[in-house]
């Protein structure tokens, strides 16, 4: 098949979405079917080997927000809008998250769910144009609900099919202020109908996603995620010193103050095993000062000594790290999936998650960790204590999970899910001529 995937780029700092998506357009590659990769808003910062695709940066970010907020510039040369769109820009731009408010923020989320009409239509059609020129698309996918409003401007443009991705969209709606995250929502159910199917990363966000859009049930399709495993594996000996790991964004939406509250917790009673803390994740401009604060309570309950924060590390210090740790914990309370979650458990390393949102799904797939109450920091130390102390139980249950991820959760998996759903979509487009078949043989 001939797969184009539009994504939105974070940048500077290093997110799940681009990630996978960088993964799943390599692994379809590898699968043998044509995939293309254009980028939205901003580049895109993925670890690794990149997928090759074109520089060009569609929506720019600062064009976007411009041509939203000024007249002037909506009249204003294209030269301009093509210099505004250089990707060493839009990456410096990046760095500097707290340049828009969130009424502006809401306005622009709102804008581009309106089918794009109006004050941004020079950019979809320069986005259009690049589409046509790669050549014709079996099926376009969008990498999340957020892209809603490009649908049917596509599917009539390219008489393509049109996928959407559903993959943590909610919390970022649910933090605009109203009234446009009502709006928010309300565009994006209206436009998922002209969408030819969605796809959720796990059951949980398909249900969730299935009831903000309000659609009928069989409308929402699963393929879960995968993830590259060339480069994790266990450590040939366990680490020297007892590690509790944690491996995402360093802020409060990943529930780092809760681990950090259930570290301190088990310093204080003796239990830790004499545990180090070690906190590995991607760091934006608003973050340190949290993480700040979470430093300085460390500090004051006498284990500041203890604990390491490693931000922004690169793919190869981040499986270092992995390797070195006991026991891994995000306990985010709401999270559609949790890339981390495959990343240590193929490095033979046991998890401990809050009994919520995606984790029950993802335990029970991989058997690979143990559920603890959400939000509460004493029974997450409970849990960590248990696999702390007991180092048979830890060894087990890593090597259940790494068994469940190279049986079911490589990129592998994850692209020929995918392709599950897109051969569906094709055929019941309908389309005059057959999708373009695999060159090589699939694994599967």
């Amino acid at each position: 098949m001939r797969i184009c995937q539009l994504t939105p780029g974070t940048g500077s700092w290093y997110c799940g979405s681009c990630m996978r998506d960088n993964v799943l357009i390599r692994a379809l590659r590898a699968e043998g079917h044509e995939a293309v990769m254009g980028q939205l808003y901003l580049p895109a910062k993925v670890e690794g080997e990149h997928a090759e695709y074109p520089d060009t940066v569609f929506f720019g970010g600062l064009n976007v927000y411009l041509r939203h907020k000024s007249l002037l510039f909506r009249k204003a040369p294209r030269w301009v809008g093509r210099w505004l769109d250089a990707p060493p820009l839009l990456r410096w731009l990046s760095r500097r998250s707290g340049m828009t408010h969130a009424k502006d923020l809401g306005s622009m989320t709102v804008a581009m769910l309106q089918a794009v009409r109006g004050r941004q239509a020079e950019e979809l059609d320069r986005l259009l144009m690049w589409m046509r020129s790669v050549g014709r698309c079996d099926v376009v996918c969008l990498s999340n609900a957020l892209l809603m409003g490009l649908v049917r401007p596509i599917r009539e443009a390219l008489k393509a099919p049109v996928v959407v991705f559903c993959q943590g969209e909610d919390g970022f709606v649910d933090s605009l202020v109203q009234p446009y995250r009502s709006q928010a929502w309300e565009l994006m159910a209206n436009q998922s109908r002209h969408a030819d199917a969605l796809v959720a990363v796990s059951r949980y966000y398909g249900e969730q996603m299935r009831m903000h859009l309000r659609l009928p049930e069989g409308r929402m399709h699963v393929a879960h995620n995968g993830i590259e495993t060339a480069d994790l594996a266990p450590p040939e000996t366990p680490p020297a010193m007892p590690t509790l790991g944690y491996l995402a964004r360093m802020n409060r939406a990943k529930g780092l103050d809760t681990l950090v509250d259930a570290y301190i917790e088990l310093y204080r009673s003796g239990r830790s095993q004499n545990a180090q803390l070690c906190v590995v994740g991607a760091q934006t401009e608003n973050d340190p000062k949290f993480v700040a604060g979470l430093q300085r309570r460390l500090q004051e309950a006498g284990c500041g000594d203890r604990a390491e924060f490693h931000p922004n590390v690169s793919r190869e210090e981040k499986v270092r790290l992995l390797r070195g740790m006991s026991v891994l914990s995000v306990p985010a309370p709401n999270e559609s999936f949790g890339l981390y979650l495959l990343e240590a458990m193929a490095c033979g390393v046991p998890v401990v998650q809050p009994e919520t949102a995606s984790f029950p799904e993802l335990i029970q797939a991989t058997g690979g960790g143990l559920l603890c109450k959400p939000n509460d920091p004493s029974d997450l130390a409970a849990k960590l204590a248990e696999l702390l102390v007991d180092g048979d139980r830890r060894s087990a249950l890593g090597r259940a999970g790494r068994r469940a991820v190279l049986e079911n959760f490589t990129d592998g998996h994850m692209a020929r899910r995918v392709i599950g759903v897109l051969r569906h979509v094709v055929e019941q487009a309908g389309l005059t001529q057959p999708p373009t078949q695999p060159t090589v043989q699939s694994s599967a």
